[in-house]
């Protein structure tokens, strides 16, 4: 098979990292380069099985909760966010922390501590579970609930209609989201939206790129894991946009070549937490089977870049160290 054969392939511009992910990645690479190994990371740093498998045999050990890190050591928190208390769980279990939060997430941390102080119920948009939702939800636990979608807003109750406020997940679908917002509002007519918008910029130009390239293609394939709330949106809207079929694969060798029966236009995009190697792994995948002709889809720019974690300036292993030292022990329980 060649590319005259008419197949072709429309690749999304922008794709993969955003700024938030290449941040957190760096810095669990800039914390093994400058401390070595291990370095802990609560939860997967972004989700996406290559990233995570990569930095373990660099080094890094991924753990589910912080009193799995033996104390007088690093634990870094993920780009999702935690909750307050995690940030406690780490003192008091004697650790050095290294917070890689994506700074758009942390901004809705502080709206919901604001929304809190001034007493609004906060509604927040989003799906339940999520590591990014738990973190949000621990900043003010009292004055929050869930919204997971239009379906949820029939169940809300709120203690005074003329003070509340909706937040919402950084990386759920833009329709989606708008369409539970204005669910709210019609129970709501008072409902406060966010001084702007919660979803990230890289989620909206993501599924923007897919809107457009998606009525022109037979079939897209979606690069991200499973577990990777904006790379699943991905494939929910390039249904909505018009392809006839939509797939999430982690790789290349997860296509099923029975997709490809009766296609001529192959959409590919991946998701924010994704490094292009394996958008081209999949590039090859397809040129291999004719659909060489690539033709790019832009849909926007992107040149935010976040500075690195400020605690990467400092002596972490030292501070570790002056941690155990100043509480006593150095087993592996939290004390």
């Amino acid at each position: 098979m060649t590319a005259s054969s008419g197949r072709r392939v429309l690749l999304a511009a922008p794709r993969g990292y955003c700024a938030g992910v290449d941040r957190a990645v760096i810095a669990v690479e800039k914390a093994l380069e400058q401390y070595g190994a291990p370095i802990y990371v609560r939860h997967e740093i972004v989700h996406n099985k290559y990233v995570v498998q990569t930095l373990e045999k660099k080094g890094a050990i991924f753990v589910e909760r912080t009193e799995e890190v033996p104390p007088g050591n690093i634990v870094m928190f993920s780009a999702h966010g935690v909750a307050p208390v995690v940030h406690e769980e780490a003192r008091q279990g004697r650790l050095a922390t290294i917070d890689a939060t994506c700074p758009l997430v942390t901004k809705v941390h502080k709206e919901a501590v604001r929304y809190a102080k001034e007493d609004y119920d906060i509604l927040l948009i989003g799906h339940e579970g999520h590591e990014e939702v738990i973190g949000t939800s621990g900043e003010a636990p009292d004055h929050i609930q869930l919204v997971d979608g239009p379906e949820d807003v029939a169940k809300v109750e709120v203690r005074d209609p003329s003070k509340v406020v909706w937040l919402s997940q950084t990386t759920l679908s833009v329709d989606e989201t708008m369409e539970t917002v204005d669910a709210l509002k019609t129970k709501f007519p008072g409902l406060v939206s966010p001084p702007s918008d919660d979803i990230c910029y890289a989620t909206q130009n993501r599924q923007l790129a897919v809107k457009q390239m998606g009525a022109d293609a037979d079939l897209v394939i979606v690069v991200g894991s499973r577990n990777s709330s904006n790379s699943k949106r991905l494939v929910e809207v390039a249904k909505l946009a018009g392809a006839r079929e939509a797939y999430l694969v982690d790789f290349a060798d997860e296509i099923d070549e029975a997709w490809l029966e009766g296609v001529t236009t192959v959409g590919v995009t991946s998701g924010a937490s994704v490094p292009d190697v394996l958008v081209e792994q999949v590039l090859q995948w397809l040129a291999e089977r004719g659909y060489g002709d690539v033709e790019i889809v832009k849909a926007a720019e992107e040149s935010i870049t976040f500075s690195l974690p400020k605690e990467l300036r400092r002596d972490l292993r030292e501070e570790a160290a002056a941690l155990v030292a100043e509480r006593g022990g150095s087993g592996t329980s939290v004390a």
